[in-house]
């Protein structure tokens, strides 16, 4: 979606980067793999996010490969695998419960992530409709480790590529004002 289109769906109270409003959760993917340097990129973002101590508590799970990926969708709802199957990389985040703040921190790292991806032309889409057991089971993820949610990551596609009932939802979302979000002093 072109950031003209994007326009009509978000509007920024005050100005910002354009980056942030172009930033939003398609579900339409291209069959269409991403260059190695163009995903080392989207990671090496991620790689740089602020964290307490610098603990870096994200880990990231990759499945690029036909093999890899049906692994990944062996752990996905269906609702998510019937438009997630197209993306050409997902990803299983993750963060290391020693950190007290892993939680917040592993936020801050998928937000570097699906921003930098804004920019390299790509879309990201983060999901939590799937079996966390399974997915440390299938993944052989330590239990020293939350499972925090699987990431679509690839090119644009049209939104009629997608299921019919999902159509409709293929569009930016808007957020409530920020009065709305903001308190002085004490919640209201």
């Amino acid at each position: 979606m072109m950031e003209k289109e994007i326009k009509k769906y978000r509007q920024a109270d005050y100005e910002i980067d354009p980056v942030f409003l172009n930033r939003w959760s398609p579900r339409s993917f291209l069959e269409k793999e991403v260059p190695e340097k163009v995903l080392m990129r989207v990671f090496e973002a991620a790689r740089w996010a602020p964290s307490a101590n610098n603990l870096q508590p994200w880990r990231f799970i990759l499945a690029r490969t036909q093999e890899d990926r049906e692994k990944f969708h062996s752990f996905i709802l269906e609702r998510n695998r019937q438009w997630c199957e197209k993306a050409p990389v997902l990803a299983v985040l993750i963060s290391d419960k020693e950190d007290p703040a892993h939680a917040f921190d592993v936020g801050t790292a998928w937000g570097y992530l699906s921003l930098q991806a804004v920019k390299e032309g790509l879309i990201t889409h983060a999901m939590g409709g799937f079996q966390k057991d399974l997915a440390r089971e299938t993944l052989n993820i330590p239990n020293n480790f939350d499972v925090q949610v699987v990431i679509a990551i690839g090119y644009q596609g049209e939104k009629e590529a997608l299921p019919e009932d999902f159509q409709p939802r293929e569009q930016p979302s808007n957020r409530r004002p920020l009065k709305e979000t903001i308190f002085e002093g004490t919640f209201k």
